[in-house]
């Protein structure tokens, strides 16, 4: 992993690990890009031809005042309008655990995109498991906030759970990082040894299974 090239700013840890995946002057699709960080970023200093869809209508004014190019919609919806290898990657970060059809957003990703960067919270980290064993009561952590009423999302994954979901979907695992972000994920260590038990985030670039 010491080759990831991750800069030291203000973007979020996890972000600047999926930038270092981006090679520069590519055509990257953002879905659900939030405020525009990332692409901001990937913009500036990697010189990416980028597009976002965003959901919520203060994100998409917070993309617009960045300058970014962002589409108010719905991620399932507005990838359908895509052609196929539109882009050279497509990014779905920190979305994946709130999508109703996982596997059929993963085939759109891969359909429209070259590659695809996927990251998300591990509900398998320790921290999570001691809270659920010690409190009997569903967990809460910084990269998982809500209570289970008003949560956005709707199902918990581990860095397990998608290696067996890409075995079983049919497409490849490319590159595998796994993180842990003990500072408001700001910063941040890249876990090798256990990532499943250790880290909070997992971020993988994944591509078609007869690829290369």
């Amino acid at each position: 992993m010491s080759t990831l090239n991750v800069k030291q700013n203000d973007l979020r840890f996890d972000l600047r690990i999926v930038a270092s995946l981006v090679a520069p002057g590519s055509r990257v699709l953002d879905l659900g890009c939030g405020e525009g960080d990332l692409l901001k970023f990937l913009r500036d200093h990697k010189q990416v031809i980028g597009t976002g869809v965003e959901r919520t209508e203060t994100g998409v004014a917070e993309c617009v005042a960045k300058g970014l190019s962002v589409i108010h919609g719905d991620i399932n919806e507005e990838v359908r309008d895509y052609p196929d290898q539109a882009f050279d990657y497509v990014i779905l970060s920190q979305t994946l655990q709130q999508v109703y059809e996982p596997d059929r957003s993963i085939r759109s990703l891969l359909r429209i995109g070259k590659k695809g960067i996927v990251s998300f919270p591990n509900f398998s980290h320790w921290r999570i498991r001691l809270q659920l064993l010690l409190t009997g009561r569903a967990p809460i952590s910084p990269q998982l906030p809500y209570e289970w009423h008003d949560t956005p999302n709707i199902r918990v994954i581990t860095i397990e759970d998608f290696r067996t979901f890409a075995r079983k979907t049919g497409f490849r695992i490319l590159r595998e990082v796994a993180i842990r972000t003990p500072n408001q994920d700001q910063q941040g260590s890249i876990i090798n040894l256990l990532p499943n038990l250790l880290a909070t985030y997992g971020i993988f670039l994944i591509g078609k299974d007869n690829q290369p």
